[in-house]
């Protein structure tokens, strides 16, 4: 028996469990994201040939002269192969389960972001909908590069093979290809987002980041390399720069999250001391700048 998938605040308000209570609790999101995902590929297997046209156009964007069969009938003719009578269904089903899966993605995102919250303070968890909507934004701007990173790096893979050859592509190697590179882009931009989640609740610090930062671009360009399924450096480059920015950006966010959390802790700090202790003061003040016009003598004596 499911049990309720929202818990009483009042029965349990600091959101304590124990480890049955997780495993419970991860069983229950886990089945309701199951259902999300299927409900989405009820949608998916309906728009399934629109779908198929739009994962075929990079392989459609290659020359025809390099493209089976397109020289016997017509230029314009853009087909893909399957050999085996239950390849035609298992594509279906796969492009409908990831077709359900990205357009129900801030549904079961939330269910990841709600099994994650009972862990953090009352403040922290009023990120939920912009942890939905920016997850949800960043892995469509991943797979939106990948499309088009496929769409002009097809074509140079393909040609590679020179004059007098043709590309038969099988259509269950292709679509597993493209669904491959579309899921690897959308989930690596997520990491400027758990970056700043990670920062958010004080787990990765500003200077941790900071020490780390010439190891972590490194890093990136390493995961570009293995992760992405062609081997051209066209691709690996597509993957690495924008992650490389991402990344740059989210070290700087934790940089002016951090000072401000400081700034913020030290005032605090400051307002409960009593009145007979000395609050901190800065040895040397900052010189206060000159009054006079510039060219005057109070201009220069300044060192």
């Amino acid at each position: 028996m499911i049990r309720p998938l929202r818990r009483s605040a009042k029965a349990n308000p600091e959101g304590r469990m124990s480890v049955l209570d997780h495993l419970r609790e991860l069983r229950r999101r886990l089945v309701v994201v199951m259902i999300i995902v299927a409900l989405g590929a009820i949608v998916g297997w309906l728009v399934y040939n629109p779908l198929l046209t739009l994962l075929k156009q990079p392989y459609c964007n290659v020359p025809y002269e390099h493209r089976l069969g397109a020289l016997d009938q017509s230029a314009a003719q853009c087909k893909l192969l399957f050999r085996a009578p239950l390849d035609g269904f298992t594509i279906r089903l796969k492009v409908s389960v990831v077709a359900g899966a990205v357009l129900t993605a801030p549904l079961w995102l939330y269910q990841v972001w709600a099994f994650v919250t009972p862990g953090l303070r009352r403040n922290e968890k009023r990120w939920t909908v912009t942890f939905v909507s920016m997850s949800t934004a960043l892995f469509a701007a991943g797979m939106a590069l990948a499309y088009f990173t496929l769409y002009k790096g097809l074509d140079v893979l393909i040609t590679q093979a020179g004059a007098g050859t043709q590309a038969g592509l099988d259509v269950t190697s292709y679509i597993s290809f493209v669904i491959l590179m579309l899921t690897i882009f959308g989930a690596s931009f997520e990491l400027p987002l758990l970056i700043v989640m990670l920062n958010l609740v004080r787990v990765l610090p500003f200077s941790l980041l900071k020490r780390g930062q010439r190891l972590g671009i490194f890093l990136i360009f390493l995961f570009a390399g293995v992760a992405t399924p062609s081997t051209d450096p066209f691709t690996m480059a597509a993957m690495a720069l924008p992650m490389c920015l991402l990344f740059e950006l989210a070290v700087l966010w934790c940089f002016l999250h951090d000072r401000r959390r400081a700034r913020r802790e030290a005032a605090a700090e400051a307002e409960q001391l009593p009145d007979d202790v000395a609050s901190f003061v800065e040895p040397l003040p900052e010189q206060l700048p000159p009054t006079g016009r510039p060219g005057s003598s109070e201009w220069s004596e300044l060192p």
